[in-house]
Parts: structure tokens; sequence; C-alpha cells
């Protein structure tokens, strides 16, 4: 199998297996187990400004708080902003807790 199938396999059971979970705290185990603490804080950057997007923060102030490029701030704000994001869906669950 190519490299690419095996990633998108991999991804999808992924997915799965964490969303048949419902165990927070050993999903974040998980989570800083499986990533390097340079991608795990990647990860809770992302998430932390879609959520302060979603807010209504500024960019710039963003940019600030988290110490990310607006590059990557206008990324987020991009994909928040898509017709049935992924990201808007997330949040909504989010908020739903």
């Amino acid at each position: 199998m190519e490299e690419r199938k095996i990633n998108e396999n991999a991804m999808k059971e992924l997915s799965r297996t964490l969303a048949s979970c419902s165990d927070a705290i050993l999903i974040e185990k998980f989570l800083k187990s499986l990533l390097t603490s340079s991608e795990a804080s990647g990860v809770a950057n992302r998430w932390a400004l879609v959520r302060l997007l979603d807010a209504g923060m500024s960019q710039r102030n963003i940019a600030k708080d988290l110490g990310l490029s607006l590059c990557n701030i206008t990324r987020g704000s991009k994909e928040l902003k898509k017709e049935d994001s992924p990201f808007a869906v997330m949040i909504e669950e989010y908020k739903k807790l």
C-alpha cells in the first residue's frame, strides 16, 4: 500500500478511536504521548486561536497573546468562515460541554 493511503487510513482509524472514547483524561494523556511537546503545543495553539476568533478577539491580539504569526491566524480565520467548516462544528461541540 502506498504511504499516502496508509496515512489516510491511519487518520480515519485514529479519528474513529478518539470519537469513541469518552474519557477526556485518557485522550489528553494519549495525545501527549503521541505528539512531541512542540507538536502538542502547536495543536493546542491552533485550537486556542480558533476559539478566540469565534469569541470575537482581534487577530492582532491573538497573535500577541499566543505568540503566533498573523499568517497562521488568518488561515484559521478562513477555515472558520468556510461553509460547513469542521472548525465551526467543533466549536459548537465545545460550547455544549
